[in-house]
């Protein structure tokens, strides 16, 4: 066909999904590019489009710009073994994410490497703008199956605006992108509370370099441990609105150390908690995990023990700080999460580990779960645990097999992928509710509310004050045991997994 001649030796057999208006402007910018004897694009080089994939029976049989459609999107590996098919591109910017992430699926069967056109919305539409270099390699994001969380700007703007604003842990992943989606409403100041003087010093210099003197920043080195440094803190700049991000968050390092995940995570939360209700704080807002839900790990049950101090503070009605709890599921990208470690595992040829063949779990993007923070703090009235609807949970080995193609690899046979058993304190599944706590709509249809547990507020403090002791005296044995006394729900990895494992058994 006319659409093969010209090319390079180099350019790759590939087949177009979509035939509509964005397939005919790629195919002419690689036709030109490649006719053109003024041309240095190598880029286009790359492409040799031989066939086109359209759902519309109208367009089948028919040819663009030289290249036939040949098909459905259900035949796209039907297709792609008969045209000897090297590489895919999706080229249907309008679809929508549950439609782009069927067709991906669909993609990945073929295990070729597949590039993709921005949504619409993202396309840059000028004279000087190519389509074809707006193609892109498929983000990990896409293949969380839901669209993106949208957010009311408007109420996070007459939150934020004129406020002073404090993030502890503001240097670390979440806190981070609090520090810069806080930046962007005009607050009358931001204080960065981070132990760890790097991070602190790196999200500092870059919103320096952004903002200038237009920011009123103060970044600080202090540990949420020390109750009298945060006081002073408190004292000298009187935040209004508390970000606690500040925790030890990685399950299998708190297994070893689980007195270092209570020291940090629940006196750290008790100590800027109550001295964010006792300087009258307007707004605490403390970031959880699903790994609270029925924890199976020190670490997830620390994080209980958190959403627990928070309630109990909100259940006195003492001074008039407003509490609240955001709970989320794993963060893309955040440190300690899987796909870093799989990026640098596949490009350093080594392979891919994954613990266990059957684990799930929710993901969201950075952005999404602080922008989830931000509005919660917004619509909170206190003592409230939000919690994000994060859609259909995904398997982690599909996770990895999916980033394996999108390097342009072969799963299995160029990179392998090694099985290496549950870590400890690991589950096989996250719950992002406990069945107790039930579920509440809020304005944002995606975000709900998990209801007020009362606590019995003198056994909570005796609880609590015996699991701190036992922390600070370093005594592994008994602090374990308090944090089961404090988390009734706070059950044995391997009896949690037993249970799921039998249940996901009976369904097949």
């Amino acid at each position: 066909m006319e659409a093969e001649k010209n090319y390079d030796s180099c350019a790759k057999r590939t087949m177009i999904i979509g035939g509509g208006v964005a397939a005919t402007m790629l195919l002419n910018e690689i036709f030109n590019a490649q006719k053109s004897p003024y041309t240095d694009d190598k880029y286009s080089a790359q492409f040799n489009p031989v066939c086109i994939i359209d759902n519309d029976p109208a367009k089948l049989g028919k040819e663009i710009l030289g290249v036939k459609v040949v098909g459905r999107s259900e035949e796209i590996v039907k297709f792609a073994e008969e045209y000897e098919i090297e590489q895919l591109i999706l080229a249907i910017p309008s679809l929508t994410s549950d439609e782009r992430k069927a067709i991906i699926d669909i993609c990945n069967e073929t295990k070729l490497p597949l590039k993709i056109v921005p949504f619409i919305g993202n396309l840059i539409l000028d004279d000087s703008s190519t389509l074809l270099g707006q193609v892109r390699d498929i983000k990990v994001e896409e293949l969380l199956g839901r669209n993106p969380i949208k957010f009311d700007n408007k109420d996070i703007k007459e939150f934020i605006g004129g406020k002073v604003c404090m993030v502890t842990g503001g240097g670390g992943s979440i806190g981070s992108e609090l520090v810069r989606q806080i930046a962007r409403y005009n607050p009358k100041q931001i204080i960065i509370v981070d132990i760890y003087e790097n991070n602190a010093y790196e999200i500092q210099q870059e919103l320096v370099m952004e903002y200038g003197d237009e920011l009123n920043l103060v970044t600080l080195i202090a540990s949420v441990r020390d109750y009298f440094r945060i006081n002073q803190i408190f004292e000298r700049y009187k935040p209004q609105i508390v970000f606690h991000a500040a925790a030890h968050k990685h399950v299998p390092l708190m297994e070893c150390s689980p007195m270092e995940a209570i020291k940090n995570n629940v006196i750290g939360t008790f100590n800027v908690a109550t001295l964010a209700q006792y300087h009258d704080v307007q707004k605490f807002v403390m970031i959880s995990t699903d790994k609270a839900v029925n924890p199976t790990n020190a670490m997830g049950a620390s994080k209980r023990c958190c959403e627990m101090i928070v309630q109990y503070l909100s259940q006195q009605n003492e001074g008039t700080t407003e509490f609240v709890t955001t709970r989320f599921g794993n963060v893309l990208g955040s440190n300690g999460s899987v796909i870093p470690l799989f990026k640098k595992q596949i490009e350093q040829g080594k392979p891919v580990t994954v613990t266990h063949e059957d684990i799930i779990r929710y993901f969201m993007t950075i952005p999404e779960a602080v922008s989830l923070v931000m509005e919660a703090a917004a619509i909170a009235h206190g003592g409230e645990i939000f919690v994000l609807d994060m859609g259909q949970p995904v398997k982690i080995v599909t996770l990895a097999e999916n980033l394996i193609r999108m390097y342009g690899k072969v799963p299995y046979k160029d990179v392998p992928i090694v099985f290496t058993g549950l870590r400890p304190g690991e589950k096989i599944k996250e719950e992002l509710l406990m069945m107790e706590e039930g579920l509440k709509k809020t304005s944002n249809k995606l975000i709900f509310i998990g209801k007020q547990i009362d606590i019995d507020e003198d056994h909570f403090a005796s609880r609590l004050k015996k699991l701190r002791d036992a922390a600070q005296l370093n005594d592994e044995e008994v602090a374990i045991q308090a944090l089961h006394e404090m988390v009734p729900t706070f059950i044995t990895p391997e009896e949690f997994n037993r249970r799921e494992l039998v249940h996901e058994a009976s369904k097949k």
